[in-house]
Protein backbone atom coordinates (compact mmCIF):
# COMPACT_ATOMS: atom_id res chain seq x y z
CA UNK A 1 0.00 0.00 0.00
CA UNK A 2 1.19 3.53 -0.75
CA UNK A 3 2.63 5.45 2.18
CA UNK A 4 -0.03 8.12 1.58
CA UNK A 5 -2.80 5.75 2.59
CA UNK A 6 -1.15 3.68 5.28
CA UNK A 7 -1.82 4.49 8.89
CA UNK A 8 1.68 5.88 9.46
CA UNK A 9 1.65 7.78 6.19
CA UNK A 10 -1.68 9.33 7.05
CA UNK A 11 -0.46 10.43 10.44
CA UNK A 12 2.60 12.03 8.89
CA UNK A 13 0.44 13.79 6.29
CA UNK A 14 -2.25 15.06 8.61
CA UNK A 15 -0.51 15.34 11.95
CA UNK A 16 -3.44 13.41 13.39
CA UNK A 17 -1.25 11.69 15.95
CA UNK A 18 -0.33 15.01 17.55
CA UNK A 19 -3.52 16.90 16.71
CA UNK A 20 -5.90 15.45 19.24
CA UNK A 21 -9.33 17.03 19.46
CA UNK A 22 -9.51 20.07 21.74
CA UNK A 23 -10.78 18.93 25.12
CA UNK A 24 -14.39 19.71 25.90
CA UNK A 25 -14.71 23.07 27.57
CA UNK A 26 -11.24 24.13 26.42
CA UNK A 27 -10.43 27.26 24.42
CA UNK A 28 -7.86 28.03 21.76
CA UNK A 29 -5.96 31.29 21.96
CA UNK A 30 -3.34 33.04 19.87
CA UNK A 31 -0.08 34.50 21.17
CA UNK A 32 -1.87 37.65 22.32
CA UNK A 33 -4.31 35.66 24.41
CA UNK A 34 -7.27 36.23 22.11
CA UNK A 35 -9.59 33.32 21.45
CA UNK A 36 -9.24 31.94 17.95
CA UNK A 37 -12.42 31.32 15.95
CA UNK A 38 -13.84 27.82 16.01
CA UNK A 39 -13.95 26.35 12.51
CA UNK A 40 -16.94 24.52 11.04
CA UNK A 41 -16.41 22.77 7.72
CA UNK A 42 -19.13 22.02 5.18
CA UNK A 43 -18.70 19.13 2.75
CA UNK A 44 -20.98 19.22 -0.30
CA UNK A 45 -21.00 15.66 -1.63
CA UNK A 46 -22.85 16.07 -4.91
CA UNK A 47 -21.32 14.97 -8.19
CA UNK A 48 -22.75 18.18 -9.70
CA UNK A 49 -20.36 20.99 -8.89
CA UNK A 50 -21.85 24.23 -7.58
CA UNK A 51 -25.44 23.04 -7.68
CA UNK A 52 -28.17 22.61 -5.06
CA UNK A 53 -26.26 20.59 -2.48
CA UNK A 54 -23.40 23.08 -2.51
CA UNK A 55 -25.85 25.99 -2.21
CA UNK A 56 -27.73 24.32 0.64
CA UNK A 57 -24.50 23.51 2.48
CA UNK A 58 -23.30 27.10 2.03
CA UNK A 59 -26.59 28.49 3.40
CA UNK A 60 -26.26 26.15 6.37
CA UNK A 61 -22.71 27.28 7.13
CA UNK A 62 -23.56 30.98 6.73
CA UNK A 63 -26.28 30.53 9.34
CA UNK A 64 -23.73 28.86 11.62
CA UNK A 65 -21.39 31.83 11.32
CA UNK A 66 -24.14 34.30 12.14
CA UNK A 67 -24.54 32.72 15.58
CA UNK A 68 -21.25 34.34 16.62
CA UNK A 69 -19.49 36.01 13.66
CA UNK A 70 -16.38 36.83 15.67
CA UNK A 71 -16.05 33.32 17.10
CA UNK A 72 -17.09 31.05 14.22
CA UNK A 73 -15.09 30.56 11.02
CA UNK A 74 -16.56 28.53 8.15
CA UNK A 75 -15.21 26.73 5.11
CA UNK A 76 -17.31 24.94 2.48
CA UNK A 77 -15.69 22.29 0.26
CA UNK A 78 -17.36 21.27 -3.00
CA UNK A 79 -16.20 17.67 -3.31
CA UNK A 80 -17.31 17.52 -6.94
CA UNK A 81 -14.21 19.59 -7.68
CA UNK A 82 -11.96 17.09 -5.92
CA UNK A 83 -10.90 13.48 -6.39
CA UNK A 84 -11.87 11.11 -3.57
CA UNK A 85 -11.07 7.58 -4.78
CA UNK A 86 -12.70 4.93 -2.60
CA UNK A 87 -10.10 2.22 -3.15
CA UNK A 88 -7.71 3.18 -0.33
CA UNK A 89 -10.49 2.58 2.22
CA UNK A 90 -10.33 -1.09 1.20
CA UNK A 91 -6.54 -1.18 1.20
CA UNK A 92 -6.27 -0.86 -2.58
CA UNK A 93 -3.17 1.04 -3.63
CA UNK A 94 -3.76 3.85 -6.10
CA UNK A 95 -2.03 3.70 -9.48
CA UNK A 96 1.06 5.94 -9.67
CA UNK A 97 0.11 9.53 -10.35
CA UNK A 98 -3.60 9.15 -9.61
CA UNK A 99 -4.96 12.25 -7.90
CA UNK A 100 -6.20 11.89 -4.33
CA UNK A 101 -7.49 14.98 -2.54
CA UNK A 102 -8.61 13.17 0.59
CA UNK A 103 -5.38 13.62 2.62
CA UNK A 104 -5.70 17.42 2.42
CA UNK A 105 -9.34 17.23 3.49
CA UNK A 106 -8.39 14.88 6.32
CA UNK A 107 -5.78 17.37 7.51
CA UNK A 108 -8.42 20.10 7.66
CA UNK A 109 -10.90 17.92 9.55
CA UNK A 110 -8.33 16.62 12.03
CA UNK A 111 -7.09 20.12 12.86
CA UNK A 112 -8.07 20.90 16.48
CA UNK A 113 -9.40 24.27 15.27
CA UNK A 114 -12.06 22.37 13.29
CA UNK A 115 -14.73 21.66 15.89
CA UNK A 116 -17.66 20.79 13.66
CA UNK A 117 -18.71 19.71 10.20
CA UNK A 118 -21.83 19.53 8.08
CA UNK A 119 -22.17 16.82 5.44
CA UNK A 120 -24.48 17.67 2.55
CA UNK A 121 -25.58 15.06 0.01
CA UNK A 122 -28.16 14.66 -2.71
CA UNK A 123 -30.55 11.72 -2.43
CA UNK A 124 -30.16 8.79 -4.82
CA UNK A 125 -32.71 5.99 -4.40
CA UNK A 126 -33.24 6.76 -0.74
CA UNK A 127 -29.59 7.08 0.22
CA UNK A 128 -26.46 9.19 -0.14
CA UNK A 129 -24.46 9.89 -3.29
CA UNK A 130 -21.56 7.66 -4.30
CA UNK A 131 -19.21 10.59 -3.60
CA UNK A 132 -20.56 10.95 -0.06
CA UNK A 133 -20.16 7.20 0.51
CA UNK A 134 -16.57 7.29 -0.75
CA UNK A 135 -15.78 10.23 1.53
CA UNK A 136 -17.26 8.52 4.60
CA UNK A 137 -15.45 5.26 3.82
CA UNK A 138 -12.14 7.10 3.57
CA UNK A 139 -12.87 8.62 6.99
CA UNK A 140 -12.32 5.15 8.46
CA UNK A 141 -8.68 6.18 8.83
CA UNK A 142 -9.68 8.49 11.70
CA UNK A 143 -10.72 5.46 13.77
CA UNK A 144 -7.38 3.71 13.46
CA UNK A 145 -5.41 5.87 15.86
CA UNK A 146 -7.15 8.19 18.29
CA UNK A 147 -10.67 8.62 16.89
CA UNK A 148 -9.58 12.04 15.71
CA UNK A 149 -13.14 13.20 14.95
CA UNK A 150 -14.46 12.23 18.39
CA UNK A 151 -16.39 14.99 20.17
CA UNK A 152 -16.52 17.24 17.12
CA UNK A 153 -20.07 18.33 16.30
CA UNK A 154 -21.68 17.02 13.12
CA UNK A 155 -24.88 17.66 11.19
CA UNK A 156 -26.26 16.37 7.90
CA UNK A 157 -28.48 17.80 5.18
CA UNK A 158 -29.98 16.04 2.17
CA UNK A 159 -31.45 17.39 -1.08
CA UNK A 160 -34.09 15.27 -2.80
CA UNK A 161 -36.04 15.45 -6.02
CA UNK A 162 -39.37 15.30 -4.17
CA UNK A 163 -40.64 16.71 -0.89
CA UNK A 164 -40.73 13.19 0.55
CA UNK A 165 -37.94 11.81 -1.62
CA UNK A 166 -35.88 9.88 0.90
CA UNK A 167 -34.21 12.80 2.66
CA UNK A 168 -34.74 11.42 6.17
CA UNK A 169 -33.52 7.95 5.17
CA UNK A 170 -30.40 9.57 3.75
CA UNK A 171 -29.81 11.62 6.89
CA UNK A 172 -29.96 8.53 9.05
CA UNK A 173 -27.53 6.64 6.80
CA UNK A 174 -24.95 9.40 7.09
CA UNK A 175 -25.67 9.77 10.82
CA UNK A 176 -24.77 6.09 11.27
CA UNK A 177 -21.31 6.65 9.81
CA UNK A 178 -20.74 9.73 11.96
CA UNK A 179 -21.82 7.93 15.13
CA UNK A 180 -19.09 5.37 14.41
CA UNK A 181 -16.57 8.23 14.65
CA UNK A 182 -17.80 9.19 18.15
CA UNK A 183 -18.94 12.54 16.79
CA UNK A 184 -21.64 14.54 18.54
CA UNK A 185 -24.40 14.34 15.93
CA UNK A 186 -27.16 16.94 16.07
CA UNK A 187 -30.29 17.66 14.10
CA UNK A 188 -31.72 20.97 12.99
CA UNK A 189 -32.64 23.27 15.82
CA UNK A 190 -35.89 25.02 16.71
CA UNK A 191 -38.47 25.66 15.44
CA UNK A 192 -38.18 22.78 12.94
CA UNK A 193 -36.07 20.59 15.27
CA UNK A 194 -35.94 17.23 13.57
CA UNK A 195 -33.05 15.21 12.10
CA UNK A 196 -31.23 17.69 9.90
CA UNK A 197 -31.65 19.69 6.72
CA UNK A 198 -34.28 18.26 4.36
CA UNK A 199 -34.53 20.16 1.08
CA UNK A 200 -36.49 19.70 -2.14
CA UNK A 201 -35.04 20.64 -5.50
CA UNK A 202 -38.33 21.45 -7.19
CA UNK A 203 -37.45 24.60 -9.13
CA UNK A 204 -34.70 23.83 -11.64
CA UNK A 205 -31.80 23.99 -9.16
CA UNK A 206 -33.09 27.18 -7.52
CA UNK A 207 -32.96 25.57 -4.10
CA UNK A 208 -33.51 28.88 -2.29
CA UNK A 209 -37.13 28.75 -3.50
CA UNK A 210 -37.73 25.83 -1.13
CA UNK A 211 -38.30 28.06 1.87
CA UNK A 212 -39.30 25.28 4.33
CA UNK A 213 -36.28 23.21 3.34
CA UNK A 214 -33.87 26.15 3.49
CA UNK A 215 -35.19 26.87 6.99
CA UNK A 216 -34.14 23.39 8.12
CA UNK A 217 -30.66 23.90 6.62
CA UNK A 218 -30.23 27.21 8.41
CA UNK A 219 -31.54 25.79 11.67
CA UNK A 220 -29.05 22.94 11.33
CA UNK A 221 -26.17 25.37 10.89
CA UNK A 222 -27.23 27.35 13.93
CA UNK A 223 -27.56 24.20 16.02
CA UNK A 224 -24.09 22.93 15.07
CA UNK A 225 -22.61 26.32 15.96
CA UNK A 226 -24.49 26.61 19.25
CA UNK A 227 -23.35 23.20 20.46
CA UNK A 228 -19.76 23.78 19.34
CA UNK A 229 -19.65 27.06 21.25
CA UNK A 230 -21.04 25.45 24.39
CA UNK A 231 -18.62 22.54 24.23
CA UNK A 232 -15.69 24.94 23.98
CA UNK A 233 -16.80 27.28 26.74
CA UNK A 234 -17.79 30.16 24.50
Amino acid sequence: MSSDVTRRGFLRTTGAGAAATVALGGTAADAAGRQKPLRIVGLACSLRQGKTTFTATSLCLEAAKQVAPDQIAIEVLDLAARKIPAGPAAGIELPPGEQDDFPAIAQLLSDPATVGMVVGTPVYFGSMSSLCKAFLERCAIFRQDQFTLANKVAGVLAVGGARNGGQELTLRAVHTALFAQEMIVVGDGRPTAHWGGTLWNNAGDEIWRDEPGVATAKNLGRRVAEIALRLHGR
